[in-house]
């Protein structure tokens, strides 16, 4: 009986010590799970956010559209300028005042000196434009929910673009509990929010909700 005993306190020690560790543990490899994926979504999403930017720069508008914008960027060729400050005599000015000179007008004169294709000047050799709609998580099989729009703002209206994925699909496979945690994030550091997401649908506002620290793993 007192073998038994010893032998059942040891099991329960191993057991103790087994959540104890498993309890500090799970979290660092959640959190280091997390940032890899995390940096891996934020990369997609940045390619999404330049690809829109130049569409919005070019047509004038945000689309809410992989297909539209893969295509765009195929064909879209941004115009090589170069801006030169002149002058010239204010005629009407000068002889309003019975003088020849003395009075200029400063201008600007844009040059246009060629055309760039957007996807070399985005992407430069890369292709990866053409799948940055997929979420680049192993077992996912998903796409970025991209939506584009127009909102009116202090009587001004604008044109607005969002692209986001949940942080479920993101997470998936990982603690549920941690995932819960996740997506109630509120904090300087942290990617706020049940979702990781550029641009919004109700604010003028093309930044995405990730801390910079994601921008500077993405670079490395």
């Amino acid at each position: 009986m007192k073998y038994i005993i010893q032998l059942l306190l040891w099991l329960v020690i191993i057991f103790l010590g087994w959540k104890l560790y498993s309890s500090v543990i799970g979290p660092v490899k959640f959190n280091e799970a997390k940032e890899t994926r995390y940096t891996k979504v934020i990369k997609n999403l940045k390619d999404i956010k330049a690809a829109e930017l130049a569409h919005k720069e070019i047509t004038g508008a945000f689309t809410g559209d992989f297909d539209s914008l893969v295509r765009f960027i195929d064909t879209a060729l941004f115009a090589n300028v170069e801006r030169r400050d002149t002058s010239f005599a204010d005629v009407a000015k000068n002889k309003a005042f019975g003088i020849s000179e003395g009075y200029y007008i400063e201008t600007t004169i844009l040059d246009t000196l060629g055309f760039i294709p957007v996807k070399d000047s985005l992407y430069k050799k890369s292709d990866r434009y053409k799948t940055m709609m997929n979420v680049p998580i192993e077992g996912a099989n998903a796409k970025f929910e991209l939506k584009a729009g127009k909102i009116v703002k202090s009587n001004a209206t604008y044109s607005v673009f969002e692209a986001k994925v949940s942080k479920d699909v993101v997470l998936a496979g990982l603690d549920k509990d941690l995932i819960g945690q996740e997506k109630q994030v509120v904090s300087v550091e942290g990617v706020n929010g049940p979702d990781i997401k550029v641009g919004s649908m109700t604010e003028v506002n093309t930044s995405g909700n990730w801390p910079k620290l994601y921008d500077a793993a993405g670079e490395q």
